[in-house]
């Protein structure tokens, strides 16, 4: 499962989905398996929404590869492929090895400037990391 339109201009899971994807997997992950119904209930909370526009945006999320969908007696049920932390864990890889890929070093030096003030925890994880690197490739 690989998202194709990354918006740098957005936040959050807006970043990989439009705005309404982002709400149904939201409200999935919460839930973990719902009906298309419950899921435009849940939508209904903030405002109205056609039943119909909720099931073309599920089906598609399914099309994706981001959803499952499995039938139970006569009802559609939904789930997340993978948890929002593994999603956002896989799609962050991703982005990160394309940019490599296609900037090298320039990318390093970017996250590096980056990271001025961040804590002193993830400085150590990153110094570790690098010993790490500089052994394996010994």
């Amino acid at each position: 499962m690989t998202i194709n339109n990354f918006r740098f201009d957005q936040e959050g899971l807006n970043r990989f989905f439009g705005p309404l994807e982002a709400k149904i997997m939201n409200i999935l992950w919460n839930a973990n398996e719902m009906s298309i119904k419950e899921v435009q209930h849940q939508l209904e909370n903030e405002k109205p929404i056609n039943f119909n526009t909720v099931m073309t945006v599920m089906n598609r999320l399914v099309d994706k590869n981001i959803l499952t969908k499995r039938l139970e007696r006569r009802t559609s049920l939904f789930k997340p492929l993978k948890s929002k932390e593994d999603f956002i864990n896989h799609q962050s890889k991703k982005l990160t090895e394309n940019l490599l890929d296609e900037f090298g070093g320039l990318v390093v030096n970017h996250m590096l400037d980056s990271l001025k003030d961040v804590d002193d925890h993830l400085l150590q994880k990153l110094e570790y990391k690098l010993q790490q690197l500089k052994k394996d490739r010994k």
